[in-house]
Order: structure tokens, then C-alpha cells, then sequence
């Protein structure tokens, strides 16, 4: 891996992409890892799904061992053009309708839900008292 490694761009290294020839990204690094298809823990179905891209987040997320970051120098064929990968876009959530933080209102229509049948019961409850006592 010295200062002489061919510079790829994302397209190149797009067109390797099956399971007879497949390579891939990681940190800047193109990996030939066509060899290793079978050998891989998780299938080749797992390399197949990061070719294309920028697949140090895969490879990251995986949480790789010592060893299995070593084997990579194995596979090195070269570098990639960082200007040829696209940006990375941050995620923005959908704006959300304007919450209303002024409670007032809603509370006194449910303090008055269950104010005014009791109001009603108790008012009941007191005319027939007072019919039965009178």
C-alpha cells in the first residue's frame, strides 16, 4: 500500500459488482474482495448489498474484529476518488404543525366535563331531600 496505489472512481469500482467480481469501498480504500465471498461470516449477499457506495458505515456497523481489519490488506487494490463519492445528506424531519403550549382552554372545557354532572347529580340528590322532608 504505498504512495503508487491507483486512484479509482466510484464508478470503476460501481461496475464490480457481482458475486464472480465484487469490490468495495471502506475509508477510502477500494477492497477486491472476490475471493473472500464464500469465506465471509455473513454470505456474499452481506458485500453484495455495500458495492456501489461507500461502504464504511456497513462495515463499521458490523463492529469488525482486529483480525478481520488486518485480512483487508489482502484485498487492497487501490484508493478512491473522494470527489466522485456523493455528499452525504443530513436527515431533516418533516416540519410539524405549530403546537399550541397555551393549555387553558382545553382544561377548563374538562374541569367543566366533569364539574357539571356532578352539579346535576348533587342538585338531584337535593330536591328530592328536601320534596321527601318537606
Amino acid at each position: 500500500m504505498g504512495g503508487d496505489s491507483k486512484v479509482y472512481t466510484l464508478a470503476e469500482v460501481s461496475e464490480h459488482n457481482t458475486s464472480k467480481d465484487c469490490w468495495l469501498v471502506i475509508e477510502g480504500k477500494v477492497y477486491d474482495v472476490t475471493k473472500f465471498m464464500e469465506d465471509h461470516p455473513g454470505g456474499d449477499e452481506v458485500l453484495l448489498s455495500s458495492t456501489g457506495k461507500d461502504a464504511t458505515d456497513d462495515f463499521e456497523d458490523v463492529g469488525h474484529s482486529s483480525s478481520a481489519r488486518a485480512m483487508m490488506d489482502d484485498f487492497y487494490v487501490g484508493e478512491i476518488d473522494v470527489l466522485t463519492i456523493p455528499a452525504r445528506t443530513k436527515y431533516t424531519p418533516p416540519k410539524q404543525p405549530q403546537y399550541d403550549h397555551d393549555k387553558t382552554p382545553e382544561f377548563v372545557i374538562k374541569l367543566l366535563q366533569f364539574l357539571v354532572p356532578l352539579l346535576i347529580l348533587g342538585l338531584a340528590f337535593g330536591v328530592r331531600f328536601y320534596t321527601k322532608s318537606a
